[in-house]
């Protein structure tokens, strides 16, 4: 498949997306459908993670971004988000010998400073953890913001002749990303929202878009592969035009 011009390669020739991001909408719903404090969607919402991480590692998948807690979402409630956060803590934690295993490399995109010492720890202890790993890149959007990413670029590359690859380094750098990632090739959203909400606003120039109402703690390894199933019947030419059958 061909790549976006000025962009990284697109995807491989088997269909598999160079890199899938997927915004992980709607944990504070499913529990409350159910009758339970939010606090438990988000725990329902981590299973999620487990399961489709491990699954996008099986499909082939090299580059995974996750939507976990944008820059707006400190205006929610202040005890939910003092649970996220512990429970991504938690997670960081839990998840380094499985990744370890499987040849899951972590890293966290996003602002730190705002973000309590220890989990900072965490994050750092994860990355450097699974470092190593090649067979799939796992990245994890946490206080993150496109829009601020990509101002923040902009404020370091001032004065300095800019291109596009240089932005992406750029941009990468302003992410506290730890290296430059493919475009994203599928961008799939739980919930049944269909909106980007601030997430690899750059990145998603020429992405695929797939829209689920399955909310995040029922998605299951098969949604993923059909989100998949709808990516490589998608006709992507980058502006293009298919020249005409002899």
């Amino acid at each position: 498949m061909r790549s976006a011009a000025g962009g990284q390669r697109a995807a491989s020739d088997d269909g598999i997306p160079a890199h899938v991001a997927i915004i992980m909408d709607g944990n504070g719903r499913w529990a409350t459908q159910r009758g339970k404090a939010r606090t438990t969607g988000h725990l329902a919402g981590a299973r999620t993670v487990r399961s489709v991480v491990e699954h996008a590692r099986r499909t082939g998948i090299p580059v995974l971004t996750l939507y976990a807690f944008s820059a707006d979402n400190w205006r929610r409630p202040e005890a939910e988000v003092a649970a996220l956060m512990s429970l991504f803590r938690r997670y960081l934690a839990a998840e380094v010998s499985r990744c370890l295993e499987n040849g899951i490399r972590i890293s966290v995109i996003g602002r730190r400073d705002r973000l309590a010492p220890a989990l900072v720890r965490g994050i750092e202890a994860a990355e450097a953890a699974t470092r190593h790993c090649r067979d799939l890149r796992l990245r994890l959007a946490v206080d993150y913001s496109a829009r601020d990413a990509i101002v923040e670029a902009a404020r370091n590359t001032d004065g300095v002749p800019m291109t596009r690859s240089g932005f992406v380094r750029a941009l990468a750098l302003a992410s506290n990303d730890l290296d430059v990632v493919p475009d994203v090739d599928l961008l799939l959203r739980t919930g049944g929202e269909q909106r980007l909400s601030d997430f690899l606003l750059w990145e998603c120039a020429y992405a695929e878009l797939v829209f689920t109402r399955r909310l995040w703690p029922e998605f299951t390894p098969r949604d993923l592969d059909a989100a998949l199933l709808e990516y490589r019947r998608r006709d992507r030419r980058f502006g293009a035009i298919e020249a005409a059958a002899g």
